[in-house]
């Protein structure tokens, strides 16, 4: 059993079966998720109680593949330290673990070049990073999309086969296909289920061997009904089964009546050089009842204006989704799991800990 991670709400047990969890294993030994072989050498920098190792553990077991586990060592040094001297062929993390791993290579060097593919999720990976490892590392980072309640792989960002230019690029910076074995849909206003056309927008639902139907001691209709479970994030599937998340239900900012993706403001700033971190949450505002509140970690050594962040901004969204609000930090603050705490932001903006800067 593993516990989800509580980003939007109290955290939930979700109890594995020996069936579902032996299934799941199958699927990640599969060439569309991490074709794992004997002679792979899996790096897994995600601790077992973030869904269980995201199931490499297991799919190591199955596929006689080799395990390094890196223990509570995990900042850049020790895991760069680590894959030199060790090998791996295949690593999976969170987005700020390889953040903080291309960072350390940028400034010291390293030598990564044993790494076949990276398995990246968790949230949302911005496409500056997958582009700066390919570029920089030579090394692929490949976005995976699922949660807890998912055992957690539900889909993978592989391109097809004949995806050439931005198109390539479009399907590498998604949440993914559906792998074998899971069932996607997207469903509206009213629980009217959406045609998978890559534009109708709605709440992504996923059904499968591998993922659970209730919660432990909890059957909360609001996330299970029908046999479908209702995963909170918000996008589109398109007719190749390739799913494009534009944010989390608890997370998308409604503004004015109109609604602004926090996740596509976030990748936007994490493109801009200066930028570490970035996260945008939304915030209660007298006029247009929601605004986005953008919390930026920068550069070390670097200087960056809001107005200069707002125009880096404005070259790609329209004027109305631009935050008004800013709060430079030294640090995002994060889950267990190190995704971005964005409840904990919203709670210490409005008991008055963030300095904001209005403009």
């Amino acid at each position: 059993m593993c516990y989800t991670s509580g980003t939007t709400g109290d955290p939930k047990g979700v109890v594995y079966s020996h069936r579902s969890a032996y299934l799941h294993s199958m699927c990640g030994c599969t060439g569309e998720v991490a074709a794992l072989r004997p002679t792979d050498r899996i790096l897994p920098v995600v601790p077992m109680f973030h869904a269980n190792a995201w199931g490499l553990p297991y799919a190591a077991l199955l596929s006689g593949a080799s395990l390094l586990l890196p223990d509570r060592f995990v900042r850049a040094e020790s895991l760069v330290a680590l894959i030199e001297t060790q090998r791996p062929t295949l690593a999976a993390a969170v987005p700020t673990i390889w953040g903080e791993l291309l960072r350390y290579c940028r400034e010291h060097g390293g030598d990564l070049s044993s790494i076949r593919q990276v398995l990246c999720g968790g949230s949302a990976v911005p496409p500056a990073l997958i582009k700066a490892f390919a570029a920089e590392l030579r090394v692929q980072i490949t976005q995976a999309w699922g949660m807890t309640e998912t055992s957690p792989i539900a889909s993978v960002a592989t391109p097809p086969a004949q995806a050439q230019g931005e198109e390539f690029w479009r399907y590498r910076t998604s949440a993914g296909r559906l792998v074998a074995g899971v069932e996607g849909r997207v469903v509206g206003e009213g629980d009217v289920v959406l045609s998978h056309n890559g534009v109708s927008v709605g709440e992504i639902e996923v059904r499968g061997p591998w993922i659970t139907a209730r919660y432990y001691r909890d059957a909360d209709p609001s996330r299970f009904h029908d046999g479908w479970l209702r995963t909170g994030d918000v996008g589109t599937i398109d007719e190749l089964g390739f799913i494009t998340l534009s944010d989390r239900t608890k997370d998308v900012i409604k503004s004015g009546g109109e609604w602004i993706s926090s996740v596509h403001l976030e990748n936007l700033l994490m493109g801009h050089p200066k930028v570490l971190e970035a996260a945008v949450v939304a915030v209660p505002d007298a006029k247009w009842v929601e605004r986005p509140l953008a919390t930026v970690v920068i550069a070390g050594g670097a200087q960056v204006s809001v107005a200069e962040l707002r125009d880096h901004l404005s070259a790609s969204v329209p004027a109305w989704q631009l935050p008004e609000r800013w709060s430079f930090l030294p640090e995002i603050p994060k889950t267990s799991v190190g995704k971005f705490n964005k409840k904990l932001i919203r709670a210490h903006y409005a008991s008055g800990e963030l300095e904001v800067l209005e403009q």
